[in-house]
């Protein structure tokens, strides 16, 4: 908006289309890389923003939801934003990859590990509810629910990325695990 400091009136109808009610939600368990893989299973939500990205480079590179949950987010603005939710059982979350934005987590409920680099310089910190870590562009990362004591619990961490149309990118490490995968061998 061009001129912020003037005061607009607007209209309940027109605030409501600005409104995501969680049980209302349609999250999408697929459209990234790794979706299929038995450890990286969630439920990803987009609630603000998240329009598919403009440029793919490569296969690895995707919305930060994937391209089901970015084509239905909740509130559809492009405000320098988004903001989205995972839902994911203990010992669950995506494989490790990179952002074009900041990125944000916040345990809703649970404990979550938080990872870092990749190899011998891989770092983390577990986060219990409120608790906040943020990645600045251009440090691959990942996150897992490690609420282990709650088996087959589902718990719930939110995401904010900055920018209108973000990108991820899963390192070339993750996308080699994808490709294991398709081809058919599982870890023991």
């Amino acid at each position: 908006m061009a001129d912020w400091k003037r005061i607009r009136t607007v209209p309940r109808s027109k605030m409501m289309k600005r409104v995501a009610r969680f049980r209302n939600l349609k999250g999408s368990d697929g459209g990234l890389p790794d979706s299929p893989l038995p450890e990286c299973r969630r439920r990803l939500y987009a609630v603000i923003g998240f329009q598919p990205p403009k440029q793919r480079r490569s296969k690895a590179t995707t919305s930060p939801v994937g391209d089901d949950a970015s084509a239905m987010p909740a509130i559809g603005v492009a405000e320098g934003f988004n903001l989205g939710y995972c839902k994911a059982k203990p010992g669950k979350g995506p494989l490790m990859h990179n952002h074009d934005t900041n990125e944000t987590f916040i345990p809703m409920t649970g404990r979550w590990r938080c990872e870092w680099n990749e190899g011998r310089s891989k770092c983390h910190v577990d986060l219990g509810p409120y608790d906040v870590i943020s990645f600045p562009t251009g440090v691959a990362r990942r996150f897992m629910n490690v609420t282990y004591d709650e088996p087959g619990k589902e718990h719930l961490l939110m995401f904010i990325i900055g920018g209108n149309q973000p990108r991820a990118e899963f390192t070339p490490a993750a996308m080699r695990r994808c490709e294991q995968w398709q081809r058919g061998y599982k870890p023991r």
